[in-house]
């Protein structure tokens, strides 16, 4: 079975729960094989760009756009359509290899493949706070075909993105395309998490204060920390509204999720108590449970796989790269690679013992009682449990 035919039998099983909502306007005569990616005089060779995905924030978006646009409206008019697709929300080209097309203007049924942060039942709404990462998007009741040519541009709040693939070898690499597409829309959809990951100061205020986005706080409760910490306030307000809203319901769906996974099953009764100790408002317990059973869990699921234990080092890289391998990308919203970072800068972060002044954030100086007092707090508890619960998402 081909990608096309796969994906068509499997949109064929979303039945009339799916469909355009619209037809799509014929076209002919489509000239589309490639863009200049450079500047040349007649006669001069340059180099031609085949395939392309860009966000309305590259350099060149704006001028490929225009042009892409300007041939298809101009394509249009020679088919008898008078359109404008300045004001579109999506934009699909599909173009055949007789140069014949369809173009769909907000007419054609999208679909995200997304990674939820709840169990989901078809016909459920979801809201955006429920998405954890969206790793595609397609056109599922389109018929493309894998010797076709496609043009796709549309519009995330502010923002565009332009997908263009001229398939010169005439091998369409659908999934590939969907799985492109996603990325561009979840770099659209989620740009100030990106933003505050690459923001060097932004980010390490953040790591300094124990935060990262974490799966279960992406969204509003994320974007208030990084608000404030690239403002440069403290974050006494937020932190506190945050505690807030964690209450019994919530720690149980995060507490069924970890349960689901064999590696952290065997871990049960430690975890509940941890739980009930965070409901109780007792830091302590939660900090010396979750802290120190990390790296257990860790090379359980390392263990699965490989058949043998290995030590931290190998362990957080094994965490990143199946992160990674879950989504497909490295650049998903799980953020293996920032992770990895804040693993090794504060969960796993070194101390001198020599000085008796280590924090309750790291495990280091929690297994070796090393950290004061003070810093068993409530807030660095629920770090602990959020650090617990990215895991639980990457394997």
């Amino acid at each position: 079975m081909t990608e096309s035919e796969h994906k068509k039998e499997k949109s064929d099983k979303l039945g009339i729960l799916l469909g355009n909502a619209g037809k799509p306007i014929r076209l002919s005569g489509i000239q589309l094989d490639g863009i200049s990616a450079e500047a040349g005089r007649a006669g001069e060779s340059i180099k031609i760009w085949t395939r392309l995905c860009l966000t309305s924030d590259d350099r060149f978006f704006h001028r490929v756009a225009e042009s892409l646009s300007s041939h298809i409206e101009f394509a249009a008019r020679q088919s008898g359509h008078v359109i404008n697709l300045k004001n579109a929300g999506y934009v699909l080209l599909v173009v055949h290899p007789d140069n014949t097309g369809e173009l769909w203007v907000d007419a054609a049924a999208v679909a995200l493949l997304i990674m939820p942060k709840r169990d989901m039942v078809a016909g459920s709404v979801l809201f955006n706070n429920d998405i954890a990462d969206v790793t595609g998007m397609s056109f599922p009741r389109v018929d493309i075909d894998g010797k076709d040519r496609i043009v796709c541009i549309f519009r995330e709040g502010w923002r565009f993105g332009l997908f263009f693939d001229a398939n010169p070898n005439g091998q369409l690499g659908i999934l590939e395309m969907q799985r492109d597409l996603g990325t561009l829309y979840r770099r659209l959809a989620h740009r100030e998490l990106y933003d505050a990951i690459a923001n060097q100061a932004t980010f390490f205020r953040l790591l300094a204060a124990g935060w990262f986005p974490f799966v279960e706080i992406l969204g509003t409760e994320f974007r208030a920390l990084a608000n404030s910490c690239e403002a440069g306030f403290d974050l006494d307000d937020e932190e506190a509204a945050l505690l807030a809203k964690f209450d019994a319901g919530r720690l149980e769906r995060m507490f069924k999720r970890w349960m689901a996974k064999p590696h952290f099953a065997g871990k049960e009764l430690l975890l509940r108590s941890a739980i009930n100790s965070f409901t109780s408002g007792d830091a302590v317990p939660v900090l010396k449970i979750v802290l120190t059973e990390i790296e257990g869990i860790l090379n359980e699921a390392y263990r699965k796989i490989h058949g043998q234990s290995a030590k931290i080092k190998v362990l957080l890289a094994f965490a990143v790269s199946s992160a990674e391998a879950k989504a497909g990308r490295p650049d998903t919203l799980l953020f293996p690679t920032a992770f990895a970072e804040y693993l090794q800068q504060h969960t796993f972060a070194n101390f001198d013992p020599s000085t008796s002044c280590g924090s309750a954030g790291s495990r280091h100086a929690v297994g070796h009682g090393h950290a004061a007092a003070e810093t068993y707090t409530l807030v660095r508890a629920l770090q602990a449990l959020l650090t617990l619960d990215q895991l639980a998402f990457y394997s």
